[in-house]
């Protein structure tokens, strides 16, 4: 936009083309005062430009306002004018004019000033801002219920002349702080006409918390308009606030909230609040304003039927609200609308989810058919798990096309589902009633049943099931032409006369959508027909040919036609024909006195419609020699018989048996199988295991019946009942016989394999099974085949003997109880003899040598056993000094003083017998020290002796006698074999216990002494007496290994040396080894002989 100014003086004015003036002063003063003019407008125009603004609120017209000129008074503007306009100019007073929107492009305007002023500018379309007017908000409505706000206002399109696309901005302030809580866009179409606009917001603060302020401003975009787009000013606040009571106040109140989400609850009050909690979970307390408080609560879940309970504290008292957390609807799931009756339409459904919502807040349904415009509301106030819901909508004449839509909504939210159907093929109808049957014959009835709706327009498929007992159920289809409300009627034949059956209906509708329910049972007898054929019959002759016995089996129901009343029997020949009474129907057996004449048997069944068919059968039987009893063990409870086919056999086959321990004739049951068959399986209910019967094959032909192959057999063998019955016919030393009996048929079970009996050494308690366990038993089997056989002798067995003996029987079934005997074998003579006289002439012969022995030895043996005791004046292995003891030469005996025991010192030699080399006894008197012969110390054993005191000689004349007392005194003399005791030993050793030479009698030393204790002791120290103690007796000879080369610290020779023994004590000093005299005891020297002898 250019704008410029000029001050109009035509007199300054300079034409160019007047001749040039030749210049002077006053020109000079022209031209300077014309030059501050031009600066002055420049600078006018310069301001013009700044001030200069033109707006437009609906693009239709224009407001353009500038600022006074510098210079130039308000109120001076005289017009304005513009170019290209059919009326140029406009009378104005101020700085402010109105124009209709100009054309695109550049205008030029010219402002006009009373002082003759003027202000040009350019104007163009792009230099214009576009600011609508400030909107105005029609209305601002609050939900306290949903803490929701409406909005209302209108965007006066009307004034625009083009559709133009609208932008508002939406401000939402809260309390008295008039914080902005909310600021949104929402965009409109102008569309040439006031339209009222709608917005909502949901405040998660309950709005009775606190005021809340709205607020709106827009701007316009329109691309006809290629100026400036700006907001329009703000619009004048709304408010909404609720008045507050003089009581605390809990916001909201009976809320319906979404399960999960988060909401805030406050509290409204003029007094402090202490806490707040939903249920047990105490709230952090948040302020608002003054002693307003808020809480806010995460992710609720839902809530009891009850809903959950909030409680503020204050120091006065507790208050609360209650919320309920639920779900919106599902979409009503498996909606399905059908007719029963062509007369209502019912539609199901299932909720789907449950709500959690009860009561007044439980879920709305509401069914809308769009064609006719009709609706149904369905609500309930409790909701059942798993439960289906349903409306009944009345159908409309001659409308056979519905569109439903099923609608459910609560507090939460709302969900739809829809269904288009053609209802004359949905039609699912009533259960039939009032089913009836009526007779037309024995074989066809008419069934009728009612069936409620209007089916007139459509045909009806039905079903008749068909059940009777022991045969599968029949179902028939039938196609029925639809009435209204009638009655409807089928006929059922192909009936079993004299049959009860159980009918059922149910129906359905062409085209086919459902069943209905089968209608309740009706049952009913058909009538009675005459028997549809003869009864199956035998014949069997008496043992003695005279009897002729008849049997029949009963017909069954669907032979029998009805109920049996009696039976007829005829007997006819060539000659004559023999009628019997009639037999009742409780007897099928019947008894004729015939010869063995060929005869025709007919049996005749009568009921009440009439006589079955006669059943006939030949007396005669042919003969067949040629038969052998089989025998057959079943399989699976069935025998199975087969045969060669006969081309004689023109008739049939029959098959009888029995009881194999029934007597003749015996009959259990028979069947007949076709001629042309040759085998079949026998089953019976009167089979029983370990059961034997007898079978009989019969083939028919003109003649008679002729026996072709007799079995006998078990339907399943078991182990006999009993063991086998067996004695001791004969016993032997070696040899058992053993017999038995046969088992009673009906005892064995099965078919006899053998026996099995078990013997070995032993008593009755002795288990058979032992030896078989362990594995090398003595217990021995004998396993009889031979079922013919009834004795068995048992061989090589031990006489005098007892055995057990255990007997049992076997079949393919097992093994029978045992039966057991204890046998003892008889005694063996020649055996006896040979035990008596073994013995006696061992004993013969060990006498005979014994005492050739002892004849040889005789010498050995009495010095060995009894030899004589040495005088102990010839011995001579002890010489002392005569300076030893003094006194009387005729001492016989050694005279001991009392003294410490002279040392006897004995050298030994390396032989195997130690050698004496020398003996000395000393004086302790005469003994000095150091006067110790020399002598290796290895080669010697020093042998202390102690002479015994002797006061007084006692002689007396029966010195020699064996009662008097020895005169003797034998002295103590220590073995010169025992080795040094060491020191502590010695210490601890015994002094009476010393081996060596002890006397055999103490003689007493005092005279004076010898008083009545000597006498006492008299007997004790009388006869003999051992020289040594008897504790280290060893009896080995001297010469023995044992002797010499022992480490026995006591070492004796030989046996003890008596007054009679011929054994020194110390060998001789001049022998280099002592030498065995045969004296000794060795066993070797048992056989050995002295060279005297």
């Amino acid at each position: 936009m250019g704008v410029y100014s000029w001050w109009r003086q035509p007199s300054l004015m300079v034409d160019n083309k007047r001749p040039r003036m030749a210049p002077n002063l006053p020109q000079l003063l022209s031209a300077l005062t014309l030059l501050h003019l031009t600066v002055q407008v420049n600078s006018l125009k310069r301001g013009a430009l700044q001030d200069l603004k033109c707006t437009t609120s609906n693009i239709q017209e224009w407001e353009c306002t500038w600022t006074t000129p510098q210079g130039v008074s308000r109120g001076t503007v005289k017009e304005v004018c513009i170019k290209d306009r059919p009326q140029p100019c406009q009378k104005l007073e101020t700085t402010k004019f109105k124009i209709k929107a100009l054309l695109p492009g550049d205008h030029e305007v010219t402002i006009h000033y009373q002082n003759g002023f003027q202000s040009k500018f350019t104007l163009n379309e792009k230099d214009v801002s576009l600011i609508p007017d400030t909107p105005e908000i029609l209305a601002l409505s609050p939900d306290f219920r949903t803490s929701m706000l409406l909005l209302k206002w209108s965007d006066k399109g009307s004034a625009f002349p083009y559709p133009s696309n609208a932008t508002w901005e939406i401000k939402v302030l809260r309390s008295r702080s008039m914080e902005t809580v909310k600021l949104v866009s929402f965009n409109t179409v102008l569309s040439g006409k006031d339209t009222v606009h709608h917005w909502n917001w949901t405040s998660e603060l309950p709005l009775e918390c606190a005021p809340h302020s709205v607020g709106i401003r827009w701007r316009i975009d329109n691309h006809h308009f290629s100026g400036y787009k700006e907001w329009s000013n703000w619009s004048p606040l709304k408010n909404v606030s609720r008045p507050r009571g003089s009581e605390p106040e809990v916001f909201p109140q009976d809320i319906v909230v979404l399960a999960g989400s988060n909401i805030t609850f406050c509290c409204l009050s003029r007094t402090k609040v202490l806490s707040g909690q939903i249920g047990n979970t105490l709230r952090p307390l948040i302020p608002l304003d003054g002693e307003d408080v808020v809480i806010h609560v995460l992710n609720i879940p839902f809530s009891e039927d009850s809903g959950s309970n909030v409680v503020f504290t204050t120091h006065y008292d507790v208050y609360g609200a209650v919320i309920f957390a639920g779900y919106p609807p599902d979409i009503p799931r498996k909606l399905n609308c059908e007719t029963r009756d062509l007369k209502e339409i019912r539609c199901s459904w299932n909720p789907g989810r449950p709500t959690r919502l009860v009561g007044p807040r439980n879920t709305e349904y509401t069914l809308f058919e769009s064609i006719s415009g009709k609706s149904l509301v369905f609500k309930r106030f409790e909701t059942l798990p798993n439960e289906s819901y349903w409306l009944a909508f009345q159908m409309l004449p001659d409308q056979e096309i519905y569109n439903f839509t099923l609608t459910s909504r609560n507090r939460l939210g709302q969900a739809a589902s829809a269904l288009l159907i053609n209802v004359t093929e949905r039609v699912a109808p009533h259960v039939p009633v009032s089913l009836k049957v009526k007779d037309n014959s024995s074989t066809v009835v008419t069934l009728s049943w009612h069936l409620p709706g209007n089916f007139a327009k459509i045909t009806l498929l039905c079903q008749v099931r068909i059940y009777k007992a022991n045969s599968e159920e029949e179902v028939r289809n039938t196609t029925i032409k639809g009435v209204e409300d009638s009655v409807y009627f089928v006929n059922v034949d192909k009936l079993t006369p004299y049959t009860t059956y159980a009918f059922h209906v149910r129906c359905s509708t062409e085209p086919f959508w459902k069943w209905s329910k089968w209608s309740n049972e009706k049952q009913h007898l058909t009538t009675e027909a005459i028997p549809s054929k003869g009864p199956n019959i035998w014949r069997e002759w008496s043992s003695n040919g005279k009897k002729l016995y008849i049997y029949w089996k009963p017909l069954s129901i669907n032979e029998a036609n009805g109920e049996i009343l009696s039976y007829k029997i005829s007997c006819s020949s060539n000659e004559e024909t023999q009628s019997l009474s009639e037999i009742p129907v409780s007897q099928h057996k019947a008894e004729i006195q015939l010869d063995k004449s060929d005869y025709v048997i007919s049996v005749v069944a009568k009921n009440s419609a009439g006589s079955s068919p006669p059943s006939k059968i030949a007396s005669m039987e042919i003969p067949n020699d040629n038969i052998t009893v089989e025998q057959v063990v079943g399989m699976g409870k069935k025998i199975f018989l087969t045969w060669h086919h006969d081309p004689n056999m023109t008739c049939d086959y029959v098959i009888k048996w029995c009881n194999s321990s029934q007597p003749e004739p015996c009959l259990m049951d028979w069947i007949k199988v076709p001629s042309n068959s040759t085998e079949t399986a026998i089953e019976s209910d009167q089979f029983q295991p370990g059961v034997r019967y007898n079978f009989y094959l019969y083939g028919c032909t003109n003649q008679g019946y002729q026996l072709l192959r007799s079995v006998t057999g078990y339907i399943e063998e078991l182990a006999p009942l009993v063991a086998p019955n067996f004695t001791v016919e004969d016993t032997s030393a070696d040899s058992i016989l053993v017999k038995w009996d046969d088992i009673p048929v009906e005892k064995l079970q099965g078919f006899l394999k053998g026996y099995l009996l078990y013997f070995h050494k032993g008593d009755r308690d002795t288990p058979k099974s032992r030896g078989f366990e362990s594995g090398h038993s003595d217990i021995k089997l004998k396993n009889i085949t031979d079922t013919s056989q009834r004795t068995l002798r048992i061989a090589d067995l031990t006489e005098q003997t007892s055995y057990h003996l255990v007997m049992q029987a076997y079949t393919n079934g097992g093994l029978s109880p045992e039966r057991s005997m204890i046998v003892v074998t008889k005694e063996n003579s020649v055996g006896l003899i040979i035990a008596i006289l073994i013995p006696v002439a061992v004993a013969v012969i060990v006498g005979v040598v014994t005492s050739i022995l002892c004849y040889r030895k005789r010498e050995w043996i009495k010095e060995t056993f009894y030899p004589d005791i040495p005088n102990p004046e010839n011995c001579k292995a002890l010489q002392f000094q005569k300076s030893v003891c003094e006194g009387s030469s005729a001492l016989k005996t050694l005279e001991m003083n009392p003294c410490t025991p002279n040392n006897v010192e004995v050298l030994e030699s390396r032989s195997m017998v130690p050698k004496i080399e020398d003996t000395e006894i000393i004086s302790p008197i005469a003994e000095r020290p150091g006067e110790i012969p020399e002598a290796d110390p290895e080669n010697h054993v020093v042998v202390s002796y102690c002479p015994p005191v002797i006061e007084e000689e006692i002689a007396k004349p029966a010195a020699d006698e064996a009662g008097g007392a020895s005169q003797v005194v034998y002295l103590d003399v220590q073995s010169m074999y025992q080795p040094q005791a060491k020191p502590e030993e010695e210490q601890d050793s015994d002094p009476v216990v010393v081996a060596g030479y002890k006397p055999q009698m103490h003689l007493p030393i005092n005279p004076a002494a010898e008083d009545t204790a000597a006498e006492d002791e008299a007997d004790k120290t009388a006869g003999y007496r051992p020289q040594a103690n008897v504790n280290t007796w060893h009896l080995v000879s001297p010469d023995s290994p044992r002797s010499t080369d022992s480490n026995s610290e006591i070492v004796s020779f030989g046996s003890p040396c008596s007054i009679n023994s011929r054994q020194f004590l110390i060998p001789p000093k001049d022998e280099d080894s002592p030498k065995s005299n045969g004296g000794g005891w060795s066993f070797t020297n048992f056989f050995q002989n002295k060279p005297n002898d």
